[in-house]
């Protein structure tokens, strides 16, 4: 009997699984895996536009102002206009005087499209004389 008893002692043992160690191996590996990961960023550009030195320097004698708002709206001379309506009244405009000049007044917020839209339609009517209006 007593080599029985003995038999049970035995098996009332559960085997141990050390957790320390395995602890320890998973929290190096984590460690290793942020190491010699990579990040990828998003990198963005803060851009900030040119100051002209010269801006309010030229007096502006002209009739013809484009002003583009920053919901790009544009206006010919105070009153709005549509694309199509500018196309037409820039060339009405060369119709009676080309060599008249033409201020492009956009707002800051006012989309590059609409601004290169606008001094297209100068160069397509022939009028070559325009310019930006900008901050001193």
């Amino acid at each position: 009997m007593s080599s029985v008893s003995g038999l049970r002692s035995r098996r009332r043992h559960r085997p141990e699984l050390p957790l320390v160690p395995l602890i320890d191996v998973l929290v190096m590996l984590v460690l290793f895996a942020f190491v010699s990961m990579r990040f990828s960023t998003n990198t963005t550009l803060n851009i900030t536009l040119p100051k002209a030195d010269t801006a309010g320097k030229n007096e502006f004698k002209g009739t013809v102002v484009i002003e583009i708002s920053k919901d790009s709206k544009f206006s010919f001379n105070g009153k709005e206009a549509t694309e199509a309506q500018l196309v037409e009244l820039l060339h009405n405009v060369k119709k009676i005087d080309k060599e008249i000049p033409v201020l492009v007044s956009a707002d800051e917020k006012a989309t590059w499209d609409k601004i290169t839209f606008a001094m297209d339609t100068c160069r397509k009517a022939g009028l070559t004389k325009f310019s930006m209006q900008t901050r001193e």
